[in-house]
């Protein structure tokens, strides 16, 4: 990044929340009418769902070859029948992979995700862009008559959230499905059933992490393509959107999760992946107090932490404490600790180990193994596809990421603000405690 574009970049970051300027309080709650939505295109039983990808760099691309491939492997009947992007280069690669794998089929291309959405023979899309566009992105989708997955985290900021949930809930005929896949590992439903069940007793905290490291910094592996021409072959005004317009920096197109005013870093990108299937697993209600700490200690140059921990309280009286990084790889085991006993949550497997004072009244340790489903991304997809033929609900729906995001934004002001949030979810009201 130039000196000048930084100076230009960091003046806009002032306006989002630079140097603790969060409100006292700040009622989220959208008085503007959730628009309804138009019919959507008719999917007889043995017809090919046709979606459509809004982004195709990095999760796009991985959207677009994942479908493609469950397709040509006999998983599903879907088929990429456009796509859109800000950037002609991704948008060639990503046609030419998608036309190659599908063979003869033709993939249409749009510079504007609007163009795409007008297409009236498309059941679905996925909206893999960045997320300061995935609320307007969705909203848009839902009433142009598609179903959506939406990538995580579900939006940049809780209001974007909470206006979604009440668009998606003013159109209970469309679908709108999370890109959190964890939701879809056996030992979470495990988890689950035996919590409602009243195995463990009454939940009283539960603990996750998502940690990681890496020598240069994070998010670096994003590459910057020197061929990049804003106004020739991408259009950063379009991609800017919603957050106005900024000084053109490779830096932040490519590696926007590292900067401020485009992401929430850690909290938003990585621990949604935890946060939501062990969420999930437990009847805790909203998110209603958030105290996060951490901070730069190895990557100075990056404008989120790299090391953060959260203690969140919800309504339904549990505490849950998560820790995230980039700087070190080493995190806590996910338990869920009852009142009887304690819950060992990871992949196929949930063993209930039951507490000391109750061991006699209980049988004994437990482990549950569940079913081996595979590659987890690929199982939410497919069960996301299964969804729009039968209109079931999704694994990961709408009020779980808007309870998923109360967490990310009030962790995001408590890092910023070195102080603890609380949520109203009837008021949809923040305040600083």
């Amino acid at each position: 990044m130039t000196e000048t574009s930084r100076r230009d970049f960091l003046s806009t970051v002032a306006g989002v929340g630079a140097l603790g300027a969060f409100p006292l309080e700040e009622i989220l709650r959208d008085p503007r009418p959730a628009p309804r939505a138009i019919p959507g295109p008719a999917l007889r039983p043995d017809e090919a769902i046709r979606i459509g990808i809004i982004g195709t760099g990095g999760m796009g691309t991985g959207h677009v070859e994942s479908f493609v491939n469950m397709n040509r492997e006999g998983k599903c009947h879907v088929q990429v029948v456009a796509l859109a992007d800000v950037c002609q280069s991704r948008l060639a690669a990503a046609k030419e992979k998608a036309e190659t794998i599908q063979g003869a089929s033709s993939v249409g291309t749009y510079k504007s995700y609007k163009e795409l959405l007008a297409q009236p023979d498309i059941h679905a899309v996925v909206i893999a862009s960045p997320e300061h566009w995935h609320q307007q992105m969705a909203e848009d989708a839902i009433v142009a008559g598609k179903d959506v997955y939406i990538e995580k985290p579900m939006t940049l900021r809780l209001a974007q959230a909470l206006r979604l949930m009440k668009v998606v809930e003013a159109n209970p005929e469309r679908i709108l499905n999370v890109g959190t896949q964890f939701v879809m590992v056996p030992s979470y439903t495990a988890a689950r059933d035996m919590i409602k069940q009243g195995v463990i007793g009454k939940p009283v905290w539960s603990q996750t992490s998502y940690c990681r490291n890496s020598k240069e910094g994070e998010w670096l592996y994003y590459e910057i393509d020197p061929q990049w021409q804003p106004g020739v072959n991408l259009d950063w005004d379009a991609w800017c959107g919603p957050l106005g317009k900024a000084a053109w920096d490779p830096q932040v197109y490519a590696r926007w999760r590292r900067y401020r005013k485009y992401s929430t870093g850690i909290i938003g990108d990585l621990l949604v992946h935890r946060i939501t299937p062990l969420l999930w697993s437990m009847d805790l209600g909203w998110p209603v107090r958030v105290t996060a700490s951490g901070g730069h200690y190895i990557d100075k140059a990056m404008e989120n932490h790299d090391q953060v921990n959260l203690t969140i309280e919800f309504e339904n009286e549990h505490t849950m404490v998560v820790a995230g990084s980039t700087a070190n790889e080493v995190g806590l085991e996910t338990v869920i600790r009852g009142h009887k006993g304690n819950l060992y949550v990871g992949g196929r497997n949930a063993i209930m180990r039951p507490e000391r004072l109750y061991a006699d009244e209980m049988e004994g340790e437990k482990t549950i193994v569940g079913e081996d489903i595979g590659d987890e991304q690929d199982a939410h997809r497919k069960r996301w596809l299964e969804c729009i033929h039968t209109r079931e609900a999704p694994a990961s729906p709408v009020e779980l990421g808007a309870k998923v995001m109360v967490i990310v934004d009030l962790a995001t002001r408590s890092m910023w603000d070195r102080s603890a949030f609380g949520y109203d979810p009837k008021t949809q009201k923040v305040t600083k405690l």
